[in-house]
């Protein structure tokens, strides 16, 4: 009778934290450096998160070991709301599947939310002999091995799509991997390398100067930054769709009830024109996806770049 009774305090007592939920500040862990698209994606969930959940959302910095130190971090932290994640997408389904890490992409996390989305554009040096994206092609062919792309590093997603390209248009380019997009830029812009794949933010200066030449967005739809940019569907590849995406974890075992709050209060903000027209000026798409969506499309994610992984025979750290 006695543990009847104290079962059902507990009981009690659970429900009632996730009733009043969230009763103190929110720590949103992320798995970047400020300034870059991770960091902008939760600065810009996190204030209208704290006005919509009457607490504060506290953005903490952990970059580092390809999302790892963020990643355990948040597994370490008790199930409750109280410490989430904000994931870059390359961390959560590119690095598995190339290093061992300490955590399951899947079953270690509660999805949440996905925050923002930014497809990928991409583009050539000025003095490359092609202006879209089958004179590429053709040029690819004609000079097996000899075009070289930059990427951010070994297993980044700018290697991982240009590889896609690589094996649906039956090309050879040669990568090059930088530390970091910046160098990877600066020596497109100098002619160093050929071509790049990545988000638009950093490349649209560059394009509208005439300093590169865009050839194809990887999105459903054309940028509203750069319209001229035809997608790689109007292009002849309806098949590379490649975009970054930015997402919100809870560790796995957070209550289904604060999870939903969670990804109810940032639908309804991410369907403002504010946070929808934020997200324009970054070359970026307010793509909102609940907990069973993301959940499935990261499962997705996982195995389509798998295959792609396994068939470049793309290593981490080489």
């Amino acid at each position: 009778m006695c543990q009847a009774i104290l079962l059902a305090g507990l009981v009690s007592n659970a429900n009632a934290q996730e009733a009043s939920y969230p009763d103190r500040p929110i720590s949103l862990i992320v798995s970047a450096a400020p300034g870059g698209t991770t960091d902008l994606a939760a600065r810009m969930i996190a204030e209208p998160l704290s006005k919509a959940l009457g607490q504060s959302v506290v953005v903490e910095n952990k970059p580092g070991a390809s999302g790892g130190i963020a990643a355990s971090q948040v597994l370490r932290a008790k199930p409750d709301g109280y410490t989430l994640l904000l994931q870059y997408s390359g961390f959560q389904v590119i690095t598995p599947n190339i290093d061992k890490v300490s955590w399951d992409p899947v079953k270690s996390f509660a999805p949440v939310a996905n925050v923002l989305s930014a497809p990928q554009v991409l583009v050539v040096k000025k003095d490359l002999p092609v202006n879209n994206l089958k004179e590429f092609v053709d040029y690819a062919m004609k000079n097996p091995g000899k075009l070289n792309y930059a990427s951010s590093g070994n297993g980044s997603l700018q290697q991982v799509a240009t590889e896609q390209l690589n094996q649906m248009a039956n090309i050879e380019t040669t990568h090059v991997p930088y530390k970091g997009t910046g160098p990877a830029l600066t020596d497109l812009l100098g002619g160093v390398v050929d071509l790049t794949i990545t988000t638009p933010p950093p490349l649209l200066p560059h394009i509208k100067s005439g300093a590169l030449k865009a050839l194809v967005v990887t999105g459903k739809e054309r940028l509203d930054s750069a319209p001229e940019v035809p997608t790689a569907a109007e292009a002849g590849y309806p098949d590379l769709q490649v975009s970054s995406w930015f997402a919100m974890y809870a560790p796995a075992g957070t209550p289904n009830t604060v999870v939903q709050k969670l990804a109810g209060e940032i639908e309804k903000i991410m369907a403002t024109d504010a946070y929808r027209e934020k997200a324009e000026t970054l070359g970026a798409m307010a793509e909102f996806m609940g907990p069973e969506a993301l959940g499935k499309y990261t499962e997705e994610e996982l195995v389509r770049w798998k295959k792609v992984i396994d068939t470049a025979g793309i290593k981490g750290n080489q």
